[in-house]
């Protein structure tokens, strides 16, 4: 999924309650909605074993699309020309905080 895709998603749970967030991420019909709703489970689920947080404190602090890496493919173009695609990768980071300044 391209990053320019993906950025266009993640700017709409930016600020939220992180449960607000993955609610507001299943109404989206876009791939790139699912992938960063399930993100979101993976880091609400990581603050709540890990650092013993509650998940109904906590925000979504910040929200970050990198881009990763670019597959290069051709496909079949007119006249039996190759006309080259790229394949765009993203990395998702998604940062939760409970409201304290640690």
């Amino acid at each position: 999924m391209s990053p320019k895709k993906m950025r266009e998603v993640i700017r709409t749970i930016q600020g939220r309650k992180a449960a607000e967030a993955a609610d507001y991420l299943s109404l989206i019909p876009r791939k790139s909605a699912r992938l960063i709703a399930k993100t979101l489970r993976s880091a609400i689920a990581n603050a709540e074993n890990n650092n013993n947080l509650s998940a109904d404190a906590l925000t979504v602090k910040s929200a970050i699309i990198n881009q990763g890496p670019v597959l290069k493919r051709h496909k079949a173009g007119a006249r039996g020309t190759a006309m080259p695609r790229r394949k765009k990768m993203s990395h998702i980071l998604i940062i939760l905080s409970d409201g304290n300044t640690n």
